[in-house]
């Protein structure tokens, strides 16, 4: 998978090179929980609802604010930023996230 991914404060961050990838052309987006794993779904143009995939700076790289969901599934909010391993499942139409510190059910130490 191209480019980088990593959460902080309840804010996914994406590279610029994963969203060419896996989210050219998308303007928003679905956060949803899966088998212990966060999924990042592309919504069609125009559709209603969902959360904005915003520009973070001129590289491209861009910003989902999902505080929400992260509180409603009980991850840890962080104000550290911290690297995440990223897929694009084609069977899900839609790019897994793992590795979220704090996850439900991550052992704390």
């Amino acid at each position: 998978m191209p480019g980088a991914a990593s959460v902080r404060a309840g804010n996914i961050y994406l590279s610029s090179e994963c969203c060419a990838a896996c989210l050219a052309g998308v303007e928003s987006v679905a956060v949803l929980e899966r088998d212990g794993k966060l999924m990042v779904v592309p919504l069609a143009a125009g559709s209603a609802g969902g959360l904005l995939l915003k520009r973070r700076n001129a590289r491209g790289d861009r910003v989902i604010h999902a505080q929400e969901i992260f509180r409603r599934c009980g991850y840890r909010e962080s104000f550290e930023e911290c690297p995440i391993s990223i897929c694009w499942s084609a069977e899900l139409a839609a790019l897994l996230l793992d590795g979220i510190p704090g996850s439900p059910g991550q052992l704390q130490t």
